[in-house]
């Protein structure tokens, strides 16, 4: 860790221009591995992620320095396309070339794309986890972090909190576990041992918002009141004023309407009004160096590690930070806390002494005082045992606090414990929110366990069983109870239930069976506190007894009887056809708020021995634009209907449901505007003919438009899996779009909540009597596997020649391994000689300065030169850019022409 010097403009602005300077910041042979040096790294999943930062990062930039770089796992392939009809690849190098134009709005010129492959938008960060490949990712972070070595990393949230998109969560989980691997020289060894990098250990993690509340303001950062008080939150306003006289707000929107393949080019115009621009905020997940929580500063986050400490404090590069040996921890028991203290590489610090700032009524013993002077660059601990006073309370986190003072300076940071009861119940998580508590605890951020709140989802009327877990903390053997307290409207078999002999540090569980007794209870995000209602667990034990919180979500249910038998799929839902209730399609889960005429709609479902029945009626004032049949795709760009079926009711991510996506109308006149359908997001994405052969679809659109019926038929043999007729998850969402833009402002549906087409639990259920499904096997996914490639990008190429990154993050070959030579235009493109000192492929662009003119890819001999002409088409070239792959690892070359 270091406090850095800053070198302005840098050669990478030059490469990018097309400025010919560039042809002076070539590598050399002799250039290091890093030959770029961060300041602040924010490790993302696609394009566009990091665009609620801009404000931070340009402020930044402008007024103290700090370069920043981008991270992006994915080109965002899998995302819509607002303007055009490219998708997969050719779109994610549409996609980079947008990042580049908006992070550069705020001073931002390194982008390092990885070329895993986006998807869909899933809510699954273990999906995530699962086609991106966990070593081979996260190893290219940690090179990253290696070669450019920023002294802070940021990131986005982690958790699966409702809505939170799997591709996200698991970047940041990512960049927790590259912020720790990245500092350990047994983490990649080959690494260092091959390539030539060193361990770095970055000096803060911080991810993007805070659970909280603030004003909005020039006083939005001292204002922010976190809903966990040990959460340390810090703020940057975005009104501060850009050296052009706008506001950094003024400056992200004008970055966010770069990304106009994802319908943000008329983003809404920033506030005018200084009292209603809001912060940026960043919660701390972690820090190797001191730091104040009472700073409300702009700078505050870049305080001891890219900016000298305050006044008074630590030498620039000191580290300061407590670990614990345990985060649960019951009232008269005791932890074990250590401060680690490390000298900056060129300096000792003399006279050390820790002291702990605790909790009233908690007692420590340890002298805090080290060895002597830290040697510099050298680390020294001291360590306490912290006790906790038997009658603290419990269910809360507790800071613990250290102070550490030397002769040059004094620094404080903190650590977070939860006290619990020694025997705590919780209700049962979800199976990703258990995956990511494990995730947490084995990875040293178990704090971040707050971000999540335990629900569980029943169905209208039904029953369900519900676990509570139960884990003894203490050091005797108990027994005790368990109650459920439950809202008006649900009934349990019990109100308490016992366990006996759990043994200290053992798990064990109680079960309840819970009913929704009461029907007439509002379901999805109309019921409850904005769907939740809430349940309390008291769990007692020998030594008194606690209370946990949790909520039920009721999902909305029914009963799906066999069609009538003159049924025909024919847009007319006639009488006795669909002989089950109507459904109500017209609940709001994202958007702007409708009136029935606006936008609203209902539904009806029923079933024969081969298939699923399904008819949507929407009312809608105005039609959205239409899209043209090639643009089949993406539905919830405009007016669409999507269809979603679980078979069994029990999927954990949309890898094993069936999601259609209908479009009622397509801009072709020709064929008189006929609809058409695609799946997407599910077990076989694509084209509706391709991947659901023999789905019926009839569209009927009312004239003058009032609104369309959908009515789809679905064989059981393309659903993933068969039926359960006992439960069956089932949904319809209803997009609702009112301009001509690809843009949808409302979403409807009959399970609503947030993010609910990512989250199969929340779908509603439903029973299908009488039918018998056919034996057969489920399905396996079909994933996109098709990512954009950096060596097909030439403004990847052009930075990595220049900043020594290899493409794609991949171990750099050495400058000796590719020799271009005798670069010069003739008739129709560019004649290059190349020559290489192993085998492997070399993509060529000629290249303008900001766009490639024409590519062409070679396969090279050992030693062997080869001269190609590398085509033009239009414009005028100034350099060939040059990409070389070979052994898993890679080089990036720039010539210029003369």
């Amino acid at each position: 860790m270091r406090i850095k010097a800053f070198l302005l403009p840098t050669a990478l602005a030059l490469a990018l221009s097309g400025t010919p300077a560039m042809a002076h910041a070539t590598p050399t042979h002799n250039q290091p591995a890093h030959a770029v040096d961060l300041d602040v790294l924010f490790v993302s999943a696609h394009p566009d992620d990091e665009a609620g930062s801009l404000a931070t990062l340009g402020q930044w930039k402008q007024n103290y320095g700090a370069k920043a770089g981008v991270v992006t796992i994915t080109r965002g392939e899998g995302g819509g396309n607002a303007v055009g009809l490219e998708e997969g690849p050719p779109l994610g190098i549409i996609r980079e070339r947008e990042e580049r134009t908006a992070i550069g709005k705020a001073g931002v010129e390194n982008l390092y794309n990885l070329d895993h492959v986006d998807f869909w938008y899933t809510a699954s960060a273990p999906l995530s986890e699962q086609i991106w490949g966990h070593d081979e990712t996260l190893g290219q972070i940690v090179r990253v972090i290696r070669q450019t070595r920023p002294e802070i990393l940021m990131t986005m949230n982690p958790s699966p909190t409702p809505g939170n998109h799997g591709n996200h969560q698991q970047a940041a989980r990512f960049a927790a576990e590259a912020f720790q691997a990245a500092a350990d020289p047994k983490a990649f060894p080959e690494q260092i041992r091959r390539e030539g990098l060193k361990p770095f250990r970055a000096a803060k993690l911080l991810r993007t918002g805070g659970t909280g509340t603030s004003s909005t303001g020039p006083q939005c950062a001292s204002s922010f009141v976190p809903a966990v008080p040990t959460d340390q939150v810090f703020g940057v306003w975005e009104g501060a004023r850009a050296a052009d006289g706008r506001t950094w707000a003024e400056i992200e929107v004008e970055a966010r309407r770069q990304y106009v393949t994802q319908g943000w080019a008329n983003t809404a115009a920033a506030p005018t009004d200084p009292s209603k621009i809001r912060c940026d905020f960043y919660t701390l997940v972690d820090s190797r160096v001191p730091y104040d929580p009472s700073d409300t500063s702009p700078e505050a986050i870049l305080r001891g590690s890219v900016l000298p400490p305050a006044a008074g404090g630590l030498p620039g590069g000191t580290e300061f930070h407590l670990t614990t040996d345990r985060f649960d921890v019951t009232p008269g028991q005791s932890v074990k806390v250590t401060a680690h203290v490390r000298a900056p590489r060129n300096r000792a610090l003399t006279a050390p002494r820790v002291a702990l700032r605790l909790p009233a009524g908690w007692t420590a013993t340890g002298s805090g005082a080290l060895r002597g002077a830290v040697p510099a660059g050298k680390e020294r601990t001291a360590t306490f045992t912290v006790t906790v006073p038997a009658d603290a309370g419990t269910n809360a986190q507790q800071l613990l606090g250290g102070t550490l003072t030397t002769r040059q300076g004094t620094g404080r940071t903190d650590r977070a414990v939860r006290v619990v009861a020694d025997v705590r119940g919780t209700l049962e998580p979800l199976p990703e929110v258990g995956l990511f508590r494990t995730w947490a605890g084995d990875s040293g951020y178990p704090q971040l366990d707050t971000l999540i709140k335990p629900v569980l989802t029943i169905g209208s009327g039904k029953s369900r069983s519900v676990r509570i877990d139960l884990r003894n903390h203490g050091r005797k053997p108990q027994s005790g109870t368990v109650t459920l307290g439950l809202p008006a409207g649900f009934t349990a078999d019990a109100a308490t239930k016992s366990y006996t002999g759990l043994a200290p540090g053992a798990t064990g569980a109680v079960t309840f069976t819970v009913t929704n007794s009461d029907t007439g209870l509002p379901t999805a995000n109309e019921g409850g506190d904005g769907g939740d209602y809430g349940v309390t667990i008291t769990t007692t034990s020998g030594t008194g007894s606690t209370v946990e919180t949790g909520a039920l979500e009721i999902v909305p249910t029914s009963v799906v009887p066999r069609a009538g038998q003159d049924h025909a799929v024919d847009g007319v839902a006639s009488p006795g056809e669909y002989p089950g209730e109507e459904l109500d399609l017209s609940r709001i889960w994202e958007g702007a708020a409708t009136t029935e005429q606006d936008a609203s709609a209902k539904g009806r479902i029923a079933w024969t021995e081969d298939s699923l029945l399904v008819f949507v009626q929407v009312t809608d004032d105005v039609l959205g634009k239409k899209v043209v049949p090639q643009d089949c795709k993406r539905q919830r760009r405009t007016d669409s209907v999507e269809i979603i079926v679980d078979p069994k009711g029990n999927s954990s991510d949309t890898s094993t449901v069936f999601k259609a996506g209908i479009f009622p109308v397509t801009d072709d006149p020709a064929n008189g505007d006929p609809p058409c359908w695609q799946r997407d997001a599910d077990n076989r994405q694509g084209p509706g003919a391709t991947t659901a052969p023999g789905m019926t679809v009839v569209s009927k659109v009312t004239a003058p438009y009032t609104g369309y019926t959908i009515e789809a038929r679905i064989p059981y043999a393309v659903l993933p899996d068969a039926i359960d007729p006992a439960r069956m998850g089932f949904n319809v969402l209803v997009y609702d779009s009112d301009t001509q833009d690809l843009s949808s402002q409302s979403r409807l549906g009959w399970s609503t909540f947030t993010g609910v087409r990512a989250d199969p639990y929340r779908y509603g259920l439903v029973t299908l009597p009488g039918l018998t499904p056919a034996s057969r096997q489920p399905s396996t996914p079909v994933f996109p596997d098709t990512a954009a490639r950096s060596v097909h990008s030439a403004q990847t190429i052009a930075q990595s020649a220049v900043d020594g990154v290899a493409p794609a993050a991949v171990a750099r070959l050495p400058e000796r391994a590719l020799r271009l030579t005798g670069p010069r235009r003739v008739t129709g493109g560019v004649r290059v000689t190349v020559r290489a000192d192993r085998a492997g492929t070399v993509y060529l662009h000629s290249y303008d300065g900001d766009r490639s003119l024409g590519e062409r890819s070679v396969q090279l001999r050992r030693g062997r030169a080869t001269t190609v002409v590398v085509p033009v088409t239009g414009g005028t070239p100034t350099s060939v850019l040059a990409a070389f792959e070979s052994g898993g690892a890679a080089l990036a070359r720039r010539v210029p022409l003369t």
